[in-house]
Formats: C-alpha cells, structure tokens, sequence
C-alpha cells in the first residue's frame, strides 16, 4: 500500500530519530517503581504516556524505548555535601537494573529545579559554591551508575533555577532578587559545566547534555514595532542561555554591556567550562507565545477582569521590550492552550537559523501543552492522533532541511503539574483565578511586590506609532554576543 501524503512528509522522523518519554518523580524516591502499574492502576501521567507512545509507534512506526528520570539530589544527599543516604543509592541500582531488564533506556536528570536543603541554607545558586558541589554530586553518581545510563541531562530547565527562581521570583521559595539573581545565571550555567566534566571523568558511557527552555514568538500586529519584541522575546528566552553553551560568551550589547558579567560572578576559565562540548541539547517546548511591544499593548490587552495576572507578568516583561497576550484565532485544547502545528517546527528553525553547525544533536521535550491531551477519556483517539500527526509533519519538514532532531520525549502535562498549572498557564494564559488547579500559591500582583517592587515599568497608556521601522530591540540596544 502506498504511503499517504502525511505519512511520506513524517518519514524523516524514523530515520535515526529516538523517541521517549519522561517524568518528575526521582528514582530516589521511595515511592518510584520501575515495574509497570496495571492498566487499572495507572496514574493520569502514566494513561497519558501509554497513549502518546501507541500514537508514535502508529504515526511513525517507532518504538518508544528512551526514559527520562529525574535521580534526586536532595534525596541522595540530603544532610550535607558528601554524605550520601546508602539506601537511596541502593534503591537507583535496583530501579536501573529492572529498566534493563524490561528493555527500557535510562536517561538521569542530575537536578530538577530543587536544591538539597542544606545548600538553600548556604545560598543555593547565588553561590559559586554550589555549582561545585553539583559537580561533585554528578561525577560520583557517573561513576557508580555510568555504565547502565544512555544519557545524562544536568538540568530539566536552566531557566527555572536561574531566571524564574532567583531572577523573577516566580517560584514559592521567594527568592527573587531582580538584578542581583543574574548571579544564579552564570552559576546554573557553571554547574552544568563543571558537571559535565565530572560525568565524563567519572568514564560514563552515556551521552552527556542539558536542558534549555526553547520559545516561539508571532508577532500580534503586523507592524515594525511588534516583530522586533518578537527579537525581544527570541533573545531573552532562548539565546541568552544558549549562547554561553554554545559560543562561550555571555550576551552583551554592543556598547559592551554584559548583565551577567557585571554582576561579578565571573571568573577565568569558567566560560570555558560552561562551554563544555555536548552530546545532546534538549530543549523545553511549552506552546507559542503572541508578541506584542509595549507601546501596542494597551490597544490589545484590557487592563482588568480575567487579563489581570498577565498584565502583572507583562509589567516585568515591558523592561525587556516585549509583552505577551492571548491568541485570538487559534483552536485551544482542554487546558486552554493555543493548538498550533507549526510553531515548534518554526522554532527550532529560527534556532538553526541563528546557530547552525554550532547546535549539537537537538533533543525535543514535549510538555503536551499544545497537543490535544494524551490521557483524556474525552478526546477521541483519532482526534488526539491527527492533531499529533499534524505537529510531526512540520517537524519532519525542518528534520528534512537540515535540523539536527536526534531524538523526541514527551512530558505528560500532569507529571510536571507544580510548574506547567501554577506557573506558565497562570502568566502565559486569560484564565479565571478560580479555575487553576490547584490555587497557585504566589500572590496576585507577585510582579509588584518583592524584588520588582521598585523596579517595575508602568504599562503604558497610550500607543504611539513608529515613524520608522525599529533598527534594536525595544530594549533599546542590539544585542550581541561578546567575550565577557
């Protein structure tokens, strides 16, 4: 039987790409278990991977065998650097050995936004000090674990422990501190590299990677001023970790303004050491965003009611030159989320564009917020499946002209429920506050308070229009990358 038009245009897709999935709980935990939960038993994350691996294996004619775990630090050190909980150690061994055993892949993720408690106690990622622990924390677990792992991710998301947590103060942990977290950048970043070292020392066999957040912006307006915040937006989320991974430098302005580097953090050698060669880079794909300038945003956006939240987030974001809004023309699944087929295949593009041969083998991690969701007894399997098929065929598209896809995971939606509901849906979303569940924890106005308190930029009232096409961004400066 001939191949039908959407099945030729995925075939790239089963020529070397891998397929997996992955999830939150640590395999150091005590209540992981690598056997299997009966169909009857099964959590909404589980339903929600058996789903997703028959529709790829029916789509591509795959088998999904890569699973990502999150190890768990704070579980396998939790009293003090170096001392390890003997029981925890254990309980990963015999969880690696039945993986085998049942023809899984294992693939470890060394930290997953949270810290032990005793290195929050010593400053956590404000401190240099804690980028050398983690170091020493991954060369001792490659050691003893490197001979049964496929790969090795440092972090789930550079961003979160660096730019959400310690940067915007978008976590409950309260650590916000404007300027001042850019610190936890550069320390995030040294981690992983100091990290990556100790894992290829410690002789691992396994591919060595991390993990950056990947967004794709569309300008609201068709207008010079809303496709440079979509420049805006691109530079600030995507290339302002990826170009110290990538390039070992940190962005700076042309007038040689380095925000990272001005805070003091660095030191010779350690761009270097960010800049470690990797194996893999895994890139965190969420939904695509509506870009909008600030100065448009008051014709777009109304200032109360259901907008509120995001109107708070767009305050900070304004200083960046770029703010966000709901799309008003696209299709939403049940969680509210835009279903657009394309914009991953648009953003890993844009990527390529940008970096080209420096990109090493890219690893897509699928959150399922675009998707129609995988696990849902209300959707109809064959709907489910042709809204999947639709976004792999744009995929294959870009696999096909050039773009190193190596491999694609799936993270169900309900595995990472603290960050994706609380968080990203709440800021990136017109949703009732009553509808989230669960209630996110963090004041209303957190954009206003804390350590944005004093810094945040009025939205404005009124929305000029350009005389001329932009030339930079509406941070005023075109930004570059220079050595720091």
């Amino acid at each position: 039987m001939e191949p039908t038009h959407l099945e030729a245009r995925m075939a790239p897709l089963g020529k070397g790409v891998r397929w997996g999935t992955a999830g939150a709980l640590p395999l150091a935990d005590p209540g992981f278990s690598a056997i299997p939960r009966p169909s009857t038993a099964r959590s909404a994350a589980d339903k929600s991977r058996a789903d997703w691996c028959a529709d790829v294996s029916s789509l591509v004619g795959s088998d999904v065998t890569d699973r990502r775990y999150v190890l768990g630090w704070r579980h396998l050190q939790p009293d003090a650097p170096g001392r390890w909980d003997r029981a925890a150690l254990d309980r990963c061994d015999r969880h690696l050995d039945s993986l085998l055993a049942l023809g899984v892949d294992p693939w470890l993720t060394l930290l997953h936004v949270d810290l032990p408690a005793w290195a929050e106690r010593d400053g956590g990622w404000l401190t240099r000090m804690t980028a050398e622990r983690f170091a020493a924390y991954a060369g001792e677990v490659g050691r003893r674990f490197g001979d049964r792992v496929r790969g090795w991710i440092t972090s789930t998301e550079l961003v979160a422990p660096s730019v959400a947590d310690h940067v915007l103060g978008m976590l409950p942990n309260d650590h916000g501190c404007a300027g001042e977290g850019l610190r936890s950048v550069h320390h995030v970043l040294l981690g992983h590299g100091l990290a990556a070292q100790a894992l290829r020392a410690a002789g691992v066999r396994g591919a060595v990677g991390t993990t950056s957040i990947l967004l794709s912006g569309y300008p609201a307006l068709d207008d010079p001023w809303d496709r440079s915040a979509v420049e805006d937006l691109e530079f600030w989320a995507n290339r302002f970790l990826l170009e110290p991974l990538l390039t070992g430098r940190h962005l700076a302005t042309e007038e040689g303004h380095c925000p990272v580097s001005e805070t003091g953090a660095v030191r010779e050698g350690d761009l270097a050491a960010i800049a470690t060669p990797l194996d893999t880079l895994a890139l965190a794909w969420n939904s695509p965003l509506r870009v909008t300038s600030p100065e448009n945003l008051p014709r777009l956006l109304p200032p109360s009611g259901l907008f509120e939240s995001l109107n708070d987030a767009n305050r900070v974001m304004a200083q960046f030159g770029f703010a966000v809004l709901p799309f008003d023309d696209l299709p939403t699944n049940g969680e509210g989320w835009p279903i657009m087929p394309e914009a991953l295949a648009d953003a890993l593009a844009m990527l390529h564009d940008c970096y080209g041969a420096a990109l090493p083998p890219l690893r897509v991690s699928d959150s399922g917020m675009g998707l129609l969701q995988a696990g849902s007894d209300s959707i109809r399997p064959d709907r489910r499946r042709t809204a999947l098929a639709a976004q792999l065929a744009w995929l294959a598209d870009v696999v096909d002209s050039g773009v190193p896809l190596a491999a694609y995971e799936y993270w169900p939606l309900q595995d990472n429920h603290e960050w994706k509901y609380r968080y990203a849906r709440r800021y990136t979303l017109p949703v009732d506050t009553d509808s989230l569940t669960p209630p996110p924890p963090l004041p209303r106005d957190w954009a206003r308070t804390g350590a944005f308190a004093r810094h945040v930029a009025p939205i404005p009232d009124s929305s000029p229009a350009p005389d001329s096409p932009r030339t930079t961004g509406r941070s005023g400066r075109r930004l570059a990358a220079v050595p720091s």
